[in-house]
This record gives C-alpha cells, structure tokens and sequence, in this order.
C-alpha cells in the first residue's frame, strides 16, 4: 500500500516539475497547432419577392350572368396562379364600354385589356388604339377555330384573343306555339294572324334574313358583293324586314331586347312566345318558367346561325 503511494507521489512530483518547465526558460516542445474550425457556410441570400405588376380589366358582363360569375371564378384562380399580377377589375355598362374605352385611351388612360364583342376592331386598330398582338400569340391559338380568329384580325393581323363565338336564332315557347314557321312566309303570315312576335330591328339580328333571299353583304374574301342581281336580293331581305316592323309596330309589340329586359316578367315572357335573339339569354328562358321548352326553328336558323362573332 505504502509503494503504490510512493509511486503516486513520484508522479506527481514529475508532473509539477514538468509543469515548472514549462514556465521557465528552457525551450519546450511546441504542442501541435490547433486545427482551425471549418468556416461555417453562409446562408443563401433571401429570394426577392418578385415585383407586383398592376394590370387594369374591364368587361361589361351582367351583374349575376353566367358569364360575370365564370369570370370571378377564373380571377380567382388567376391569382393564385399568377401572383406576380394584381388584377383591377372594373364591370362597364355593356352600352358604355366602347364610348369609355375610345375616350380613356384617348386621353391617355383605359384599361390594359378588355373584353367586348368585336364590333369596333376594325376602327379602333385603325385609330391605333388597340395593339396589334401578332408575335405575341404567334403558335398559341392551336385550339382556336379559323373562324374565331379571323374575327379578332384586320388587315392580316391578330388584335385580341377569341372569347366566344355567338349565334343569332328563332326561339318560341312549345306550350303557345307548338309548330313554329318554316319559312318566311309563314313567320310574316303567323305575326299577321295576331301571333305576337318580338324581333330585333338591327343589322346584327337581321343578317341571317339577307341569306334567306338569296342576298350576300360580302363575298368569301370579305369583298363587298355589289352585282346588281345581288343588290336586288339584299332589298328584298330589308322590305320583307320592314314588313315585319310594321306590324310590330302596328301592334304595340316591343323588340326583342325589350322583350328581354321584361324576362323577369313571367306574363310578358309567355306573351311574346317567338323572339329572335342570341343564345346568350339561354340561362335567361329557364329561370323565367319551366314553360319555356326552347327548340331552334328549323329553316331559319339555317340562315340566323350564318352570322357569329
């Protein structure tokens, strides 16, 4: 036990001693230089939100239409997909929008796209007040039909993206009207026997009547038909439509979109049974009555359908 004790005390004697040493003058061996830590890897710099880009939409959609809630619904999807852009929406009277858009562009303002039928392209890509999208869309309108584009286009180029194609019909109510007219004679014929018929007095609806007497306005390269023959069949088409405004007239009955305007009025809807107007108002006929059983009249809409935007 005494030797094990010894030995401890020797070696701690030995270790003071060196210890001393150390602190003194004679040279001692230098200890390794200590490995440095590795540098510890810097953070990756924060990614910058990307800038927020305003885009100012205007469209004349109805207030509750199909086509104003289908276009909330695509907005909102339109955010989330593209938040690089805050949308500004803004719902223009349908009257108003092409009066407001020439007037805020040309004062230097106006919305950076808009949707509304394509009635004013060719004065407006004229005017230069809308842009021509050209290269923009070049390869990316596969799935649109020839016709669709070629209704956004002037003088060979592209000015807007197709929307929607519409159609001009005949529509009546089966349960008042179980067989609706043939031909033109018979729609002249029905309205004189006292059958009220809302027709639409404007160069939009009437287009299919032009065809119906044989009368073209433009030929298959959008050039003026101007045969006399020709014009002879377009007068017909305009007398036969006056014909028909003047019983209308002679009858208290309203037109067609006045007679849209009054859908909500179930009484009025099923008085004014046949009406000539677009599909648009589809929605429109159902909610007004279940009675409203709408099919196409077969010959003139062979006609009616001939023009779409």
């Amino acid at each position: 036990m005494k030797k094990n004790l010894l030995a401890l005390f020797s070696l701690l004697v030995i270790a003071s001693l060196a210890l001393a040493a150390c602190g003194g003058g004679a040279p001692a061996t230098e200890a390794p230089a200590a490995t440095e830590a590795p540098a510890s890897t810097e953070a990756p710099a924060a990614t910058e939100a990307p800038e927020v880009i305003e885009v100012t939409f205007w469209h004349a959609y109805g207030t509750g239409s199909a086509e104003e809630t289908a276009m909330a619904q695509l907005l909102e999807q339109a955010a989330v997909d593209l938040p690089q852009y805050k949308i500004n929406v803004l719902q223009v009277p349908f009257n108003d929008i092409f009066t407001k858009y020439d007037t805020d562009v040309a004062a230097g303002g106006g919305p950076d796209m808009f949707i509304a039928p394509n009635d004013n392209l060719g004065g407006q890509a004229r005017a230069g007040t809308i842009a021509d999208i050209t290269d923009l869309v070049a390869g990316k309108l596969g799935d649109y039909s020839e016709l669709s584009q070629g209704g956004m286009m002037y003088d060979g180029k592209m000015y807007g993206i197709p929307e929607s194609l519409k159609a001009v019909a005949f529509w009546y109510n089966k349960s008042l009207l179980p067989e609706p007219p043939a031909t033109t004679d018979d729609l002249k014929a029905l309205m004189e026997g006292g059958t009220p018929v809302a027709i639409s007095f404007g160069c939009y609806h009437h287009w299919g009547f032009f065809g119906s007497f044989g009368g073209q306005i433009f030929d298959d390269q959008f050039n003026f038909v101007t045969d006399d023959a020709n014009q002879a069949n377009v007068a017909s088409a305009i007398s036969y439509l006056n014909d028909l405004y003047q019983i209308s007239v002679a009858n208290g009955w309203p037109p067609a979109m006045t007679a849209m305007v009054s859908l909500h009025s179930p009484k009025v809807a099923l008085l004014l049974s046949p009406t000539v107007t677009g599909q648009w108002v589809t929605i429109a006929m159902h909610l007004v009555t279940t009675l409203l059983l709408l099919q196409s009249l077969p010959d003139l809409v062979v006609h009616l359908t001939h023009f779409s935007v």
